[in-house]
Formats: C-alpha cells, structure tokens, sequence
C-alpha cells in the first residue's frame, strides 16, 4: 500500500523556509543581453506605475548614460543622494548603503548590480550591497547584462574578444525571485546605437566596431534567452513542488526526481591560467544539472615551490569556486591522478572538469607526469568518472589577487621562489669533505668501497637539504670520484669503460635518493601540518569542556586561535541585553563597526572576504546552534592562509567550537538561577504555608481569648489567661525558630558561626533540655539512659541544648512516650539518642531520612500537628557547625530514634580545666 503521508521533517524545512522567504525582500532582475536593450528604461517605467498605485518607490542609484528618454522617467520618483568617496586625489559618488537601510522603502532601485564600488565601500560589489537590503526586508529591483554573469565570462569573452571584469556570481540571478527579460533584435539594437541612443557618437562608432557586431548580438542574445529559460524552469519545478504537495512522497515527487540526476561534479584547478575557466563551465554544467559541486588543488612537491604570484593566482580560483557555489579543497600528495580519483570516490562524484591539457613539448608540465597522460591516469583509476575537458578562453577576465600582505599586481608575475643557497654550499663542502678524506685511503680501500662513501654523503646531503642540494653533491661526486681515484687520476680521461656504468650508477642512486627524500619531507610537512590542525582543534576542546565561565571561554578562545594562526585575536561577547561588548583598549587597526555589522548580520567581514576587505582584521560571527553568540577577531600574522580553503575550515571550526561553549555555559548559568530560583519559590511557598497555618492559629486564638475576657465571667479569667500565655509562648517559640534558622543559616555562608565551646557535663545539658521543654513536654514520660562514665566534653552548651530541646519536642508532637534520651562515649565521638515509642518514621521517608532536616519539611505534609518545619532542620546546622552528624532511622523495637555525634577530645586535667 502506498503512503502517500508527507515527510514531516521535509514539511518543517519548508515552514522554516517559507518563513525566511518572509522576512527577506524581494529580488527583481532586468536581464538583458547587453547594454542598450533598454533594462533601465523597462524598470522605471514600472516604478512609475508603482508610484502611481500608492507604493513607496525610492531610487538608489540609476543610470540613464545620457539617454533623455530615459531621463525623463525619473521625474516624480525620489532619489537618495549619492555618497561622496575621496579616492587618489578624486570624488567618487557611490551608492549610499546605511541611508538605504535608514529610510527603508517598499521598492529600492539600484541599477547597474554587476558595478565594482569604490575601495572604502563596506562591500567590494554593489550585488553585495543588494544582499545586504534583501536581508532587510527591502524589495530590489536592479539590471544585468548576460555577460556580467561569471560563469559565462569566459563564453562572452571568447565570442566578443572583449574582456569582461565586473561579474555576478550566477547564485544571485538563480536566487531572485523574478527575472524579467528585456529583448530586442540586432537589427534593432544597432540602429538604436546608429541614433545615439545607447552611446555618444564617438563612443557608438567605437562599440559598433567592435563588441556590437551583428554576430555577436545574435550569439548574446541565444546565451540571455538560454539563460532565462534556466531561471523558468526552476521556477516552473519550484511550483510544481509547492502544488503537489508531496516533496519526495507520492507519484508527484517520483516525477521531480527525474529531473535531476545524482552525480556531483569535481572541477580540478590546475596551477595554468586557464583554471578560472574550469572553475566557470563546472559551475554552469552544475546549474544546468541542477547538481552539487566542488572544486580541488593538488598540491604536488614541485607545485608547492611555485612562485608567490602563482600561488595567489590559485587561491583567487579556489575563491572564485566558492563564490559560484562550489565547497573547495586542498590536496596533497605526489600522484595527482590519485589524489583527484580518491577526492571523486570520496565525495561521490559522477563528473569530474579539467582544462584542456599543453601541448607535450610545453616548459611548464608542472606534474608529475606530462599533462597529456592525466586524463588517461585517472581513466585507469577511475572508469566509472566521466572527464570532462575544458577548453581555454584567453579572453575571460583576470582574477584579482585578494588585497592580502602579497605583491601588488605591478610585481613581476613570474618572480621566481627563492633558492636556498647554503644547501648548496653544503653539498659542494661534503664533496670537498669526502674528497680529501678518501684521497690518503686511496690505496688501502677498493674503488667500489670509495664508491660507497660518495653515496653516503649524497645520503646525507639529501636528508638534510633535501632535492636540489642532493642533486648537486651527486654530480660533483662523479666528478670527484673520475678526477682524484679512477685511472689515469687527476684526469677525467676513462681508460676502463665499465667506469661510465659506474658514473652512471652513481648519478642515478643519488638523482633517485634526492627524489625519494624529498617526497619523503613533503609528506612528512603535509603530515605535521595535519597533526598540528588536528590538535588544535583537540587541545581547544579539551580545554573548552572544563570551563565553567564565559570568561574561561574567551581567554581559552582566544589564545587557541593566536597560537595556531599567529598575529593577534580577540574574542567579544555579547551581554545581558544580547549587544556585543567591544574592548576597553582596542588594538591596532580593530574596528568596532566591522566586528558590530558581522554581529548582527551573522556573516564574516574584513580582511579576504567581500565585505570590507581593506580591513587588516578578520571578523567571523561566533553561530551556536540556537543564535550569535559573539565574534572572533584575528590579525593573522600570515593573511594569505585565510584564502587556503584547510585553514579556513580550521578557523570556522575553532569559532564554532568556542560558540558551542559559550552556549554551553550561557545555559548553565540559565540552568543554575533556574535552580535557585525555583528553590527559593519552594522556600517561600512553604514559609508562606506554614505563616498562614502555624502562625495564623495562635494569633486566632489569642484574638478569641482575648475577646472573651469582656464575656466570661471573672472566676474563668485565669483559665482563659493560662491559655493566652500557652499560645503566645507557642508563638514565641515559631518566630525564635526562624530567627535561629536565618541566624544560622547567615552564619554557615559566611564561615562565621561563633560558638562558644567549653567543657561541660553531659549529665547537666540533658538534665537542663527536659525542664526547658517541660511546657511542651506536657504530662509525656522522659527517660535518660546515660552512661555513668560520661567525660566533660567541649561544646556550646546553650546550642546543644537547643538541639535536645527541639528533639523532645519533635519526640512529643510525632511520637508517644515514654521518651528515652540516651548518651554514651565512644572513641572520639559522644552519641547522643532522643526515642520515642510511637509509630516511627513516615513510609515516604524511608530510605529518604535525611530530607527531615531540609527547611519546611514536616513528617506529615498535611497535619493538625503545629510546626513550620525547621525544629530539625536548626538541630543540622548546629550540630554541622560543631562538627558532628545527626541522623533518623526507626528503633528495631518501635518508634523513631534521632542520634547526633560530636566530635569529642581527652577532658583536660582538672588544674588545666580550672585554669
């Protein structure tokens, strides 16, 4: 039978996203295929019917480039005044952000969203700024050509041979809620262009000449209707999800899933220039596929002495990957084909994007094996992954290089790595070393045993300097070896030629060595680099656990970051009114409004991310996972490790390893005045309980008493005045106990309950409790069974027969006579027993004796019997301040027995007593 039931977990993720949908603003798109086709014309119209029906229509930015007709529109919609930027000597005016936010209208219209702001700007792009306002909960209406998208830039490139530099990530477009294709022919277009009505007449003929040819018209075109046909179809698939209702379930969402398939794509970023191209087609053939990707470096033992601009040109790929959608990776390892075919398995992977290979006589095959045999390598490791060959687009735009402590783009881009020249040194001193060594054994060691001695110090050449060095020292070791031992010596003449196969042997044993332990020190860096990530990570944790305070979390934090990262790093906390607390004495180059905005808005900014990335410091939101807790801020002391994609996962991992603690305490903290709280309200509900009956009672008798003074007759007044004595005196006792509790109580917390010890008769306090609680004793029968060898032991006299009294008394109440007080001196202890003969301990309060000493608690919850609940409760704080224990169990024979021991001392000698 089939379940046609909804998944619930897929019912509540789309509630969860319905209701993001919600609160974010609107996003509408006037694609176009290129400049002219009249997008900005399109979108004011429809601000001016907007504006006509009553909504709040708000100009950000617009550009009319000097078309009147377009001009004309803006009359009767408000502008918002543009921001003054001073930049190398000049004014730049620029989109105002924060007024934006401030007057917040219901439709914002920022054109141009591929625009790059200008350097100050909060955002490096303007679709940043969109961003920014959709998350507000403003509506955007903005404009787009089909070759700003970035995945197409190296299509549009090749087609038009223009170079492209202002992009949009493809993710925005895929991601705005409506698309509206604004159209013309060429023949149209061009004659627009012809009547100066795109560009100014010099600049028209220019455009004409050259990007506005017919052809390449017709070929944007075909590329923004494609394009757009994408956007439709997800919307179209996005409806019928909605309409059917089943998200996975039924016959409806059998149908969706054929529209996809399950295989990811792997897009292989190489060290050439043509990886951003790689990295744009994976990203398209995702979309269009409607598949997860990701993208991987391999970092080989010769790729990692790339040059410094090389290296940053790599990680401006890996960036550009994540921008387009893709999770990145670094790899290492020496057999790239391995390395890629594992990631593949790893991630699941159907497809796997590489650029197109060199030609096989090119200078820079950079690995192992010539770029020709990699596609063929990972076919023999993988045979079920499709490769995919990308071709190359000279025309597509450079990547810049993120703003990092690296060479400006002015440096020389093939600035070589530099060469560690005291390996070589070393290599040429141990040839030298060996040389004259081995020259006094020449005539005492065989050929082949000088031979060994070469090799050894080749051996250790290459251990200690690895490659290069190791190279060098077999070279001259040949040649030593020819010159000073091999007849005719001090010649490089051979009169044997089995002597060349010596050379060569010995040429190749050390090549080989040197490969060998270069590998060798390669992994062995890869490896320290992982042990050094993966314990971090574990030493932060560990840490992290014992912390019981947010203070902890923030120092702990804090110097786990600085050590792994270097430089300076700071962790801020929110406070009670959930606003980020910000340093007294900030350090240099700290901004408080950039840690502020990645605050509230829960995203990184500063230093290699989109958002002021002029800032010398990183800022990364502390998300716990039920909201911000704080920000972490770091100046790295190396910038460029915030592009590697490991430590960049490393850093997010440690931030939401300390958000995770510092939610942990925060609700600790909560869970703890919880605690306190709900103890103090059982507290005060009791004492309120007990006030209203054992208190109200006697004032209620006394008031009647009192009352019937005026109508008994003058022989009863002595009776009636017995009974207002009894019941003051048992009202007395009740406002002495909760003194004596909060007296004690006040002095236990504080360490200060004075007792005033002195050595007395245990004979005597006992004798003195029973009369003290004669009144409450009444006719009840007491007993004492003391030992007769009692010692003077050293205790409060007045606090121990308090604690008698409040038993005898507890005794009488609970218990039936006759009541037994016993006493008895052990090793170092004296016991003292109050027993009564009744019907013992409650049932509920077996098992449980100790909760009789707790504050308000009586035997009988509900009972006649009058007592708040703390007779016993002030017998445990006075034997605790002495040193002692007092416990409860029921007498074998019947009854309840109550026992308290005393630490106790040797009695001094009566002259020491005396004195």
């Amino acid at each position: 039978m089939h379940d046609a039931r909804p998944d619930p977990d897929a019912l509540i993720a789309q509630l969860r996203n319905d209701e993001a949908r919600a609160l974010r603003g609107k996003l509408r798109i006037y694609f176009g295929a290129s400049a002219g086709v009249g997008k900005t014309w399109a979108m004011l119209s429809a601000a001016q019917r907007e504006r006509a029906a009553g909504r709040d229509v708000l100009i950000g930015v617009v550009e009319t480039h000097g078309r009147s007709e377009t001009a004309a529109l803006l009359v009767g919609l408000d502008t918002l005044p543009l921001r003054e930027l001073a930049y190398r000597g000049r004014t730049l005016a620029e989109f105002d952000l924060d007024a934006a936010l401030a007057r917040k209208p219901a439709v914002l219209l920022v054109d141009e969203l591929a625009h790059t702001n200008a350097p100050g700007s909060r955002h490096a792009k303007r679709w940043q700024d969109v961003q920014e306002l959709l998350a507000a909960g403003i509506e955007v209406w903005s404009a787009l050509n089909v070759q700003h998208l970035e995945s197409l830039n190296g299509t549009v490139g090749a087609i038009t041979g223009v170079r492209v530099h202002e992009t949009v990530p493809d993710t925005v477009l895929d991601e705005a809620d409506e698309v509206v294709l604004v159209d013309v022919t060429p023949d149209e277009l061009t004659a627009r262009l012809a009547a100066g009505k795109v560009y100014l007449p010099q600049q028209a003929e220019r455009a004409a000449q050259n990007f506005f040819r017919k052809g390449n018209l017709i070929a944007l075109r075909e590329i923004a209707l494609r394009r757009t046909a994408e956007h439709v179809e997800d919307d179209v698939r996005g409806w019928r999800v909605e309409q059917s209702g089943a998200v996975g379930n039924g016959q409806g969402g059998a149908s969706l899933q054929a529209w996809n398939t399950s295989g990811a794509i792997l897009a292989c970023v190489g060290p050439h220039e043509g990886a951003a191209q790689t990295v744009r087609t994976a990203a398209r053939l995702a979309g269009q596929l409607n598949v997860r990707w990701h993208a991987a470096y391999v970092e080989t033992p010769r790729l990692q002495r790339l040059a410094a601009a090389e290296r940053d040109r790599i990680l401006a790929v890996l960036k550009l990957a994540e921008e387009l959608g893709a999770a990145t990776a670094v790899l290492t390892g020496s057999d790239v084909a391995e390395q890629l075919s594992e990631q593949a398995r790893r991630l699941n992977c159907a497809t796997l994007v590489m650029g197109r290979s060199e030609p096989v006589g090119g200078w820079r095959r950079w690995w192992p094996a010539t770029r020709v045999s990699l596609p063929r390598a990972l076919a023999q490791r993988a045979p079920a992954l499709d490769i995919l060959e990308v071709g190359r687009a000279d025309s597509a735009r450079r990547l810049a290089r993120t703003p990092l402590n690296t060479p400006r783009a002015d440096d020389d881009d093939h600035e070589k790595a530099p060469i560690h020249w005291p390996g070589y040194a070393w290599a040429t001193a141990t040839s030298v070393a060996l040389t004259l060594l081995c020259t006094p054994l020449a005539n005492v060691l065989e050929l082949s045993n000088i031979v060994m001695l070469f090799l050894l110090g080749v051996v250790g050449v290459a251990m200690r300097f690895g490659r290069g060095p190791s190279a060098l020292a077999a070279l001259l070791n040949v040649a030593a070896f020819d010159y000073f031992f091999v007849p005719p010596r001090l010649s490089f003449a051979v009169s044997d030629v089995q002597y060349v196969l010596t050379f060569a042997i010995m040429l190749g044993v050390g090549l080989l060595v040197g490969q060998l332990t270069a590998g060798l020190r390669f992994a062995a860096g890869v490896s320290t680099s992982r042990e050094r990530r993966a314990r971090s990570l574990f030493e932060l944790t560990r840490e992290l656990s014992a912390a019981l305070e947010s203070t902890q979390v923030v120092t702990l934090g804090a110097a786990a970051v600085q050590g792994h990262f270097g430089g300076h790093a700071l962790v801020l906390v929110t406070d009670a009114a959930d606003q980020l607390v910000l340093p007294t004495d900030p350090p240099e180059g700290f901004d408080a409004q950039v840690a502020d905005w990645a605050f509230r808005h829960g995203q990184p900014a500063g230093l290699a991310t989109a958002t002021l990335a002029a800032q010398p410091w990183h800022y990364v939101p502390l998300k716990a996972p039920m909201r911000v807790r704080g920000v972490l801020a770091l100046s790295p002391a190396q910038p460029r490790w915030l592009l590697i994609p490991e430590q960049a996962q490393q850093l997010d991992t440690l931030a939401r390893q300390i958000a995770i603690a510092l939610e942990r305490v925060h609700y600790v903290e909560v869970a703890q005045q919880a605690v306190v709280e709900m103890e103090s309200e059982r507290l005060r509900n009791a004492l309120l309980g007990a006030i209203s009956h054992d208190v109200r009672t006697p004032l209620t008798a006394l008031i009647a008493l009192a009352e019937s003074l005026q109508t008994l007759p003058a022989e009863e007044h002595g009776n009636a005045a017995r009974a207002i004595v009894a019941q003051a005196h048992e009202l007395h006792a009740l406002v002495n106990n909760l003194l004596d509790m909060a007296r004690l109580e006040s002095g236990i917390a504080g360490g200060a309950v004075n007792l005033r010890r002195d050595w007395q008769s245990v004979e005597e306090v006992v004798g003195s409790s029973i009369r003290a609680a004669r009144t409450s004793l009444g006719d009840a029968v007491v007993q004492t069974a003391l030992n007769a060898d009692l010692p003077l032991v050293e205790f409060d006299a007045v606090l121990i027969e308090r604690v008698l009294v409040n038993l005898l008394e507890n005794a009488t109440k609970y218990g039936a006579p006759p009541i037994v007080v016993g006493a008895r001196a052990e090793l170092g202890t004296l016991v003292l027993t109050v027993r009564d003969h009744g019907p013992g301990l409650p049932a509920a309060l077996l098992g449980h004796e100790q909760k009789l000493f707790d504050k308000f608690t009586r035997g009988e919850a509900e009972s006649a019997t009058p007592g708040v609940g703390l007779g016993l409760a002030i017998c445990r704080a006075v034997v605790s301040a002495h040193g002692g224990e007092i416990t409860a169990a029921n007498a074998r024979d019947g009854g309840a027995e109550f026992t308290v021991t005393l630490p106790r001392r040797e009695p001094p000698e009566p002259a020491e007593a005396q004195l």
